[in-house]
């Protein structure tokens, strides 16, 4: 052979070896990634080729699966109740594709799922239709719809969220304004434009304000602040006065910052008078006393700066809340009542308010009780599971007898519920940096005792399109009623 088609052989047998080796490289190396991508099309029409499984609120499923005649998509999926389970379920839709729980539990909503593996080829022996599994959750169908009365009928931007404080269920979580998921899980053009004025809407329906969005908790964050206090040794004492004037005089500032209750009655006042009035200046100084690094280790204990869902919920992960790093005095001081740059969800809120209501165990929240395959045998169970001792039991006592003070004289008295043991702290935070131009956001955190059961709420209200005078913005005029009508509908027997 010469030297010319020698090397036009070699060249070719490497192209060959070349070729071999990307074919068995994309076939066992990048098979399961190139099965699975968004873009093929065969992964939707699987998802959508049979009946869905269904997620399951109370025994009863709030989606659906609806046959769709002459279209390459097979089924259509459906949502009972839509607005009111969306921050729950998330949506399902041909051409927009999933979120929430329809994503994180595809495989097993859609019967993809290698655990039905078995089922499937017995299936096909046997001529039954395939069918996916179901998803368990912890909501409470009564809570769940008195946070969505209650936040819909102020026609108001905000959250709800209610926590077990014994095990980390969630037992409500709404958002709203809201959406209807089956207006847009089809594939139509009309769908899409419905999706796409959602999307536009500065409203922000499609917003989770539960779990992804952070604001500044205000008053309601004092909670935490006077379990730092008393942990740290700050506070012995929560009926002895303090020394903090008011109005308070900020560290290495000249601003002086007063409170709504007047100086007569929060200067110098005790930590509990100060809750009950939720006077700033005691809560300040506080702060200031604990330092930056003890008043971060303990909002990290409550669950501050990390991830709520971490790997067991996948995209119903939430954002995570933050006590910023190097604070200087002035910063540290604002955390105390709840400003500066610290912000926090409303599913953060509810795990501090939980935490305490619980003799200081924070429970690792969840809400997906249960993963059943298309025989409804189970294939998962969540169990309960602490996820910190935020602060000791003496400690959680002792804030506790200051919130059920604050709804029994104080600011919190909307939440009483007669034969339960209510505990509250209200907030309104400012926002912007002209607080004078921006309408605040009202806060309200309470938990709700009756014999072994006991649920911690946390509402949270943006009055941005309200129709309400600045002077009436408060988390205890605003949210605690939605709060006392959350607690009722757990605790009622």
């Amino acid at each position: 052979m010469n030297k010319p088609l020698r090397r036009i052989a070699i060249f070719c047998g490497v192209l060959v070896l070349a070729l071999l080796v990307r074919a068995n490289w994309l076939q066992f190396i990048e098979s399961e990634s190139l099965a699975n991508h968004e873009n093929n099309r065969r992964v939707k029409i699987a998802q959508f080729s049979q009946p869905r499984g269904d997620i399951i609120v109370g025994d009863r499923p709030v989606t659906g699966s609806k046959k769709v005649t002459d279209a390459e998509f097979a089924y259509r999926r459906t949502f009972t109740d839509g607005p009111m389970y969306a921050p729950v379920t998330g949506y399902a839709s041909q051409s927009q594709g999933m979120s929430l729980l329809e994503n994180t539990y595809d495989k097993v909503l859609s019967g993809q799922d290698d655990r039905f593996a078995i089922g499937r080829a017995l299936d096909v022996l046997t001529g039954e239709k395939p069918r996916g599994g179901d998803v368990i959750t912890t909501i409470d169908p009564k809570a769940q719809k008195a946070a969505y009365k209650g936040l819909t009928g102020l026609d108001a931007r905000g959250a709800v969220v209610a926590l077990d404080p014994r095990t980390g269920r969630v037992l409500s979580l709404v958002s709203t304004p809201s959406y209807d998921p089956s207006v847009f899980a089809g594939l139509s053009f009309k769908e899409g434009d419905k999706f796409k004025a959602l999307n536009d809407d500065k409203g922000k329906p499609l917003a989770n304000r539960a779990l992804r969005e952070t604001y500044p908790p205000g008053s309601t964050f004092k909670i935490l602040t006077a379990a730092a206090a008393l942990e740290h040794g700050v506070i012995s004492d929560i009926d002895a006065p303090s020394d903090a004037e008011s109005p308070y005089p900020l560290p290495l500032s000249t601003n002086k910052i007063g409170s709504e209750a007047g100086d007569e009655v929060c200067d110098k006042a005790s930590l509990k008078t100060a809750m009950q009035y939720s006077c700033n200046n005691v809560f300040l100084d506080a702060a200031s006393k604990v330092g930056a690094d003890k008043m971060r280790e303990t909002a990290e204990k409550f669950g501050f700066n990390a991830d709520v869902y971490a790997e067991d919920f996948g995209d119903m992960l939430a954002t995570k809340s933050l006590y910023p790093d190097k604070l200087d005095r002035p910063g540290t001081a604002l955390t105390g009542m709840g400003q500066g740059s610290l912000t926090s969800t409303p599913m953060q809120m509810a795990m501090v308010t939980a935490a305490l209501a619980n003799g200081g165990k924070l429970m690792q929240p969840y809400i997906v009780e249960e993963l059943r395959g298309p025989d409804l045998s189970t294939l998962e169970k969540r169990e309960p599971a602490v996820k910190s001792q935020a602060v000791s039991e003496e400690t959680a006592e002792q804030v506790r007898e200051m919130m059920e003070f604050t709804a029994e004289e104080g600011s919190a008295k909307r939440a009483l519920i007669d034969g339960v043991t209510v505990g509250g702290k209200t907030g309104t935070a400012q926002r912007g940096v002209d607080v004078s131009q921006e309408v605040p956001y009202g806060w309200f955190v309470s938990y709700g005792q009756k014999g072994d059961a006991s649920v911690a709420v946390a509402v949270f209200i943006d009055p941005t399109d309200m129709d309400i005078s600045r002077e009436d913005i408060s988390g205890g005029r605003l949210g605690a009623p939605i709060a006392k009508s959350v607690m009722k509908a757990v605790l009622d027997d």
